[in-house]
């Protein structure tokens, strides 16, 4: 089976995309691929551990590539090494360096290179030296996948060919994500008022994801008299016992409500997440989100950093339980018809079949 190479460099517990990253060799494999998957990371990172178990959860192929930094050689001759003894037919990159990574490699070990753009949300000083190295590098790629709408347009405006790029949106394993208990019986087992109306949020304690707009939000909606509770679940080296008990407890199950404040978003896999369990969600109209739910439909949007529209919405679906399951209902139809994990993977099957094939343009 041709091999496929999967990088991406991680500082801690990863993110959003090593959910798909990791999760796509078990499905990838009967469609006739091998797929590893490779991590760059500073050496004696404790959040790799967290990747590592992730991996093992999905049985995927992990190779651990310690990274010291831009002038660490070491990275390119091991990199160059698994490509060779494996015989990597595809390099699949996930960000700045690993894109910059494939070019560099290339000339040494013949293989078509193909990218997933994420999303560039988390903004540092270095910013705009990434955005710099991922334009010259994304234009030279043969196939460059966007998580969402707005992604695309960004590719074609850093000039990426309109025929190198497509839509891949981010897809959820409807098996593993599925309720098993009732909001009632999963506030019980997390000992929370059965009779409290229960918030959840989840994502990086970072501005982008504007948390503070949604606890003033909760504010005055307390202050109204719409009582209600809200947890947030944010990264860090706790994610995996956190995560560990949102999978036992089933945390997302006993929210009323889940809500996405974000200012910068791509397609978040939480939302996805919390769609597939039936949970009812208000989230900002932004990059990927309004092709996924439909106002009113499946849930409510809103605009960026409306704290007025983000306490209406809230209390509009906080406050009338039909709404509530009308949403649960819309939602995760919408998974189950167009965002599962194995469609996507089927798409992917068939872009890599194109491309070791010849063929120029999508399938």
């Amino acid at each position: 089976m041709p091999t496929v190479f999967d990088t991406r460099v991680v500082t801690g517990s990863g993110g959003g995309p090593d959910k798909t990253i990791l999760n796509s060799p078990r499905f990838l494999e009967p469609l006739g691929y091998t797929m590893l998957c490779g991590y760059l990371h500073p050496p004696g990172d404790p959040g790799y551990a967290d990747i590592e178990a992730k991996a093992a959860k999905y049985n995927a192929p992990l190779l651990s590539i310690p990274d010291r930094g831009p002038t660490d050689v070491s990275v390119v001759k091991a990199l160059l090494k698994v490509c060779r003894q494996h015989d990597v037919r595809i390099w699949h990159g996930h960000d700045y360096k690993t894109n910059a990574l494939g070019l560099a490699l290339r000339p040494f070990h013949k293989m078509k290179l193909v990218t997933t753009v994420h999303g560039w949300v988390h903004h540092t000083t270095r910013t705009p030296l990434y955005y710099k190295v991922d334009k010259f590098c994304l234009k030279r790629y043969e196939r460059v996948y966007c998580v969402s709408p707005d992604l695309i347009d960004a590719c074609r405006d850093a000039g990426v060919k309109e025929s190198k790029l497509l839509l891949l949106e981010n897809g959820i394993d409807t098996t593993e994500y599925t309720r098993r208990r009732t909001t009632a019986e999963a506030k019980a087992a997390l000992h929370l008022p059965a009779d409290q109306l229960h918030i959840g949020a989840v994502g990086r304690l970072e501005p982008e994801k504007a948390f503070d707009l949604l606890i003033r939000a909760v504010g005055e909606l307390n202050a109204a008299g719409v009582g209600c509770r809200l947890t947030i679940v944010g990264e860090g080296h706790d994610r995996p016992r956190l995560e560990a008990v949102i999978a036992e407890l089933g945390w997302f199950e006993a929210m009323d409500v889940f809500a996405l404040s974000s200012r910068r978003e791509g397609l978040p896999n939480v939302l996805l997440e919390a769609m597939a369990l039936g949970v009812p969600c208000v989230a900002t109209a932004i990059a990927g989100i309004p092709r996924l739910i439909a106002d009113g439909e499946s849930g409510r949007l809103i605009p960026p950093d409306d704290l007025p529209a983000l306490v209406a919405a809230l209390r509009e679906v906080l406050t009338d339980e039909t709404t509530r399951e009308r949403y649960r209902a819309a939602g995760r139809t919408t998974i189950e018809s167009r965002y599962s994990f194995a469609a996507r993977m089927g798409v992917l099957k068939r872009e890599y079949d194109a491309l070791l094939c010849g063929r120029s343009q999508h399938t």
